[in-house]
């Protein structure tokens, strides 16, 4: 998978870039974090890894319940 696009469905999910690392870009959702690589190609298993949290853990401001 291209970079670009897991970086465009992270921000989909609500997910945003947070700061470079040493070689890793890191994402957070506020209250965890995920590194990603800088290569062109992610591999799939990678991708789908990052998506997989990324859907299981939306960011806090998105999930579901009443406001109080």
């Amino acid at each position: 998978m291209k970079r670009r696009e897991l970086e465009k469905r992270l921000r989909e999910l609500g997910w945003r870039f947070l700061r470079h690392g040493g070689r890793h870009d890191i994402w957070t959702n506020g209250e965890l974090e995920e590194p990603l690589q800088r290569h062109n190609e992610i591999a799939e298993t990678i991708a789908r890894k990052t998506l997989k949290k990324a859907l299981c853990n939306p960011p806090p401001d998105k999930q579901g319940g009443e406001n109080v």
